[in-house]
Formats: structure tokens, sequence, C-alpha cells
């Protein structure tokens, strides 16, 4: 194993929130790693355009992710690439391990990890993506102005989301696997409630989504929905395995903080989507990135 790298504080993903962190916490004079399994700016590099992030008319995914990567490595912050497998406590060190053999320490941590969509792993999910298959209405209804939306799922996320949605789409369809929902039923005369019923494909054209195949749960009967669009919502999970040891996690894997970020372990701190929140966008996820890093910079102060 290579020899261990130290710095001030390793923040353990490279998203908006922990782009945001990095650069608060570098400004300040302190030691930064951005640590992620993947290129910096996490789902933002999945995102074609954004039009409700503050300050911009319309920004490519892409080019807001550079943009704040540039910002937060002005200051001193590195980037490495790993997957991180597991942080342990060390005193006031935390060794953090990744997947690449490499080992650092850090008086501080912060997990950015984010959170999963659950996928429904039918035929022409992965296809369409982007092309008509979604996993947040916020983000993406105002491409589907008087279309036909279907939203998939049965739980408060999708209902909320579909009546989101009617304030754009001409009319929601929400398929519910089960008889019945979990979630409270909203009147609105542009959404409707198709129960028993499974989406088993979801198809299209050379460009886009026309519709998806379904299957009645009670009847067995097979069907085709015609549709211009197709919001899932069947869950998320956080992305939290490498954090079970350290017993800040509640009983659904999200990581548990105060407003401040503070988990209960001192010195390792949650932002973004791996916390449980009611808003999974980046406004928030930068918010709490900037929370981190000042309250970063006072933990370690103390420790002097």
């Amino acid at each position: 194993m290579a020899e261990s790298k130290q710095y001030d504080v390793v923040i353990i993903g490279a998203g908006p929130g922990g782009m945001t962190a990095a650069m608060y916490a570098s400004r300040a004079n302190l030691s930064v790693l951005m640590l992620d399994r993947g290129i910096y700016g996490g789902n933002l590099n999945n995102t074609a355009e954004i039009e409700n992030y503050t300050g911009f008319k319309s920004v490519k995914g892409p080019e807001l992710a550079q943009q704040m990567y540039e910002g937060a490595t002005q200051f001193g912050a590195e980037y490495a690439y790993g997957t991180v497998t597991k942080v342990d406590l060390d005193g006031d060190l935390k060794k953090i391990t990744t997947d690449m053999d490499e080992t650092y320490t850090a008086k501080a941590v912060v997990i950015a990890t984010g959170s999963d969509q659950r996928h429904l792993n039918v035929p022409g999910e992965e296809e369409f993506g982007g092309r008509g298959v979604s996993y947040c209405a916020v983000c993406d209804g105002a491409f589907f102005k008087e279309k036909h939306l279907i939203v998939v799922g049965g739980g408060d996320a999708a209902v909320e989301e579909g009546v989101y949605l009617t304030q754009l789409a001409s009319k929601v369809t929400v398929l519910v696997r089960r008889d019945e929902l979990r979630a409270e039923a909203m009147n609105n005369d542009k959404i409707e409630f198709v129960y028993n019923t499974s989406v088993t494909e979801i198809v299209g054209d050379d460009i886009k989504v026309t519709g998806v195949k379904t299957h009645n749960n009670k009847t067995g009967e097979d069907g085709e929905m015609a549709a211009d669009g197709v919001f899932i919502y069947v869950g998320n999970f956080p992305m939290t395995a490498a954090f079970k040891n350290l017993d800040i996690l509640d009983d659904q894997g999200w990581v548990k903080t105060d407003e401040r970020m503070r988990t209960a372990v001192p010195g390792i701190f949650a932002i973004g989507d791996v916390r449980e929140t009611p808003l999974r966008q980046v406004a928030t996820a930068v918010g709490d990135g900037a929370i981190a890093g000042q309250q970063v910079y006072q933990y370690i102060k103390s420790m002097a």
C-alpha cells in the first residue's frame, strides 16, 4: 500500500456540494483533497440543461461543473480519483481508504457522496435517459410543456412530482404497481392514477420516448400507453456503504446531521443528497457545502 497522504480535510465526493465545501475550506488556507469515484461534477455531467440555478437563465450541466471545479481549485484544493471503501477513526485523525490502494489521513472529513435513483431496470430505460426518461420533475419538467407525461411510482414523491408536472404538462398519468396509493392523492383534473400497473418497457423512436409497455398485475393483461416523457419515482438510496462502521447513519442509510452539517462523530460532516432532505437540487447541495466548509475551518481551528 502506498504511503498515506495527509490533509486538513478530505471531501468525499466532488459534486456541487463537495466542490463548494472545497472552495470555502481552501480559501481559509486549509489543505483540501476532493475524492470522487468519477469525474468532478457528479450528476451535473448527466444533465443537458439546467434552468433553475440562480444566476443562469440556462446552463449546460458539464459547463457548470467545469466552472465550479475551477472555483473549487483556485485556492489550492486538489482532486483525486478513487472510490472510498472505508473511513477509520484514529484519535483526532481520520483514515480514508480507497479501492485504488491509496490511503489518506485528515483532521476532518466531509461526506458528499450523494444518492442515486432506484431504476426500473426495464428495456429502454437506459437507452432513453435524457431523451424522455427523467428522475427529476423540477430539473426537466419545463422541457415537456403541454405534453402527456407518465409518472411511475406510488409513494409521496411520485404524487408530489406528478402534481408539480401538471403545471407544465397537458396531462399526467401516474402508474401505480399496487391497488392503492401510499400517498394522499390531490384532486386535479390533469392527473390520472392507474393502479395495479407496472412498466415493462420504455419505447421510442430514434429521437425520443413515445410511450411505455405495461402489465396489469391483477389481470395479467399487457398493454401500451403513449407518452412524451416518463418520470420515474421508485425511491432513492444513499451512497453510504463505506460509512457503516461510523454509527452516523439512520435506519435507511442516510447520514444524520444537525443544521451545521455535523454528524455524531466530531470532525465528520455530511452535505447534500447523502442526507435525508426534502429537496435534492444543485442549490441545496451548494448551500450545504458552504456551511460545511465554514464549519470545517472552525473545527480545525478549535484543535490548535
